[in-house]
C-alpha cells in the first residue's frame, strides 16, 4: 500500500459513515471501498432494483438498513441511531427515462429526500461533514460546447435534471440557513459512468452486456451524443476526497465541485458501443433506434480544475481503460469467477494508480 493510500485508510479507519443508496451500482462500489479502509458503515436504500446486482456480490456481511428516503420518520431514525461522523447521500432516482415516466416520484425521491436527511442531520452531535451527490446534468444546457464550470447556472430540463438541480438549491438553502455554523455540506457533481456490476435499465454498458447475451444489437436512442464517460471508481475517489477535506480543511473545501474525465475521454455514444464491443469479437455492434424519444441535450461535459486545484483531484484511467476493465469485469462474471475477489482487485488496483497520479 502506498503512502497517500495509508493516509487516506488511516482517516477513514473507524469512522461511523452514513452511506445512503448503498445498493445501487455506484453506491455499492463507495460501500465496498470504505469498509476496506476500516470505516464503520451503515447503507440505508431500498432493495436493489434490480436481480443481478453488484449488491449481492459484494454486500456480504455488511450492515444494511433497508428503507425509503422519502420516509422522514425512518430517515430521522436511522441518523439518531448511527450517529454518524460523515453522511454521504448517494440515494437517487438517477433515470432520466424513468423521470418522464414518474416525474414527481422523482422529486420525491431527489428533492424531498434530499431535504429529510439535511432535516435529520441538524440534530447529529457528532457530524464532521455531508456529501450530497447530484450529477452533472444539473447545469442549464444551452449547447454552447465548452465545459460546464462551477458557478454555471444551474437548470435541467428534464425532470431528473432538475430534480437534482433543485437538490443542490435546496442544499445550499440548508447550508445556509441551518449549518452556519455546523458540519461543512458540499455537492459533488458526476454522471455517465461505467464499470463491472452494473446491471439498471437504461443505462448504455448494461444494455450492451444484454445485447451481447441475446445476439443483437444494441439499440441507440441518440449515438452521436457526448458525454463525460468514465469509470465509476474516479468519482467515487472524488467524493472521498472531498469528504476528506471538509473535515481536514474546511476553510478552502469546495462547496460544489465537478468530477469529469480528462477532455480526450470525451466521446459520443455510439464510440463507446464500439470500442466495447471490440473487446467481445466486435458484438454487439449497435443501431439506431427510429422511435420517437424525449430531447437529450446533444454534447455534456465538465471541467474537472476545480477538483485538481482544491483537491489534487485528477482522473486517472483513460476511456480505453475504463473499458477494458468493465470488460474484464463482465468477462470473469460470466466466467464464473469469485467476483467479490475481483472487484476487490481492481478497487485495490486503482488505489495504486490513483495514488501515483496524485
Amino acid at each position: 500500500m502506498s503512502s497517500g493510500d495509508q493516509n487516506e485508510a488511516h482517516f477513514w479507519r473507524d469512522r461511523k459513515v452514513l452511506l445512503t443508496g448503498h445498493t445501487g451500482f455506484k453506491g455499492a462500489w463507495m460501500h465496498l471501498w470504505l469498509r476496506n479502509m476500516g470505516a464503520e458503515v451503515t447503507g440505508y436504500a431500498l432493495e436493489p432494483p434490480v436481480e443481478p446486482n453488484l449488491w449481492g456480490i459484494v454486500g456480504a456481511g455488511a450492515r444494511s438498513i433497508i428503507g425509503d428516503i422519502r420516509d422522514a420518520d425512518r430517515v430521522r431514525d436511522v441518523v439518531t441511531e448511527t450517529e454518524p461522523n460523515i453522511v454521504i447521500h448517494m440515494a437517487a432516482q438517477a433515470l432520466v427515462r424513468e423521470s418522464y415516466r414518474d416525474p414527481l416520484g422523482t422529486y420525491a425521491t431527489n428533492v424531498m429526500g434530499t431535504a429529510n436527511l439535511l432535516q435529520a442531520c441538524r440534530a447529529a452531535r457528532d457530524l464532521r461533514c455531508i456529501v450530497v451527490v447530484t450529477s452533472d446534468k444539473v447545469y442549464e444546457n444551452l449547447g454552447l460546447g465548452r465545459p460546464f464550470v462551477e458557478g454555471d447556472r444551474l437548470g435541467g430540463h428534464d425532470p431528473y435534471s432538475n430534480s437534482k438541480a433543485c437538490a443542490e438549491l435546496l442544499t445550499n438553502s440548508f447550508r445556509d440557513s441551518f449549518f452556519q455554523p455546523g458540519p461543512p455540506i458540499a455537492t459533488v457533481r458526476a454522471g455517465n459512468v461505467i464499470g463491472g456490476g452494473d446491471w439498471s435499465a437504461d443505462r448504455l454498458i448494461p444494455d450492451c452486456v444484454r445485447a451481447l447475451q441475446g445476439g443483437v444489437p444494441v439499440t441507440l436512442r441518440y449515438p452521436d451524443a457526448v458525454r463525460p464517460w468514465q469509470h465509476v471508481l474516479e468519482p467515487l475517489s472524488g467524493y472521498l476526497a472531498t469528504a476528506r477535506a471538509l473535515v481536514e480543511t474546511p476553510a478552502t473545501a469546495p462547496r460544489a465541485v465537478n468530477f469529469g474525465p480528462d477532455p480526450a475521454s470525451f466521446c459520443s455514444v455510439h464510440e463507446v458501443v464500439d470500442a466495447f464491443s471490440a473487446r467481445f469479437g466486435g458484438k454487439p455492434g449497435w443501431e439506431r433506434d427510429g422511435s420517437i424519444h424525449p430531447a437529450e441535450a446533444r454534447a455534456l461535459t465538465l471541467s474537472s480544475a476545480l477538483a485538481e486545484r482544491l483537491l489534487e483531484w485528477r482522473p486517472s484511467l483513460s476511456i480505453g481503460e475504463s473499458l477494458s476493465w468493465t470488460a474484464d469485469w463482465y468477462r470473469a462474471y460470466a466466467a464464473g469467477e469469485n467476483m467479490l475477489n475481483f472487484t476487490k482487485a481492481q478497487l485495490a488496483q486503482y488505489q495504486e494508480r490513483s495514488s501515483r497520479n496524485r
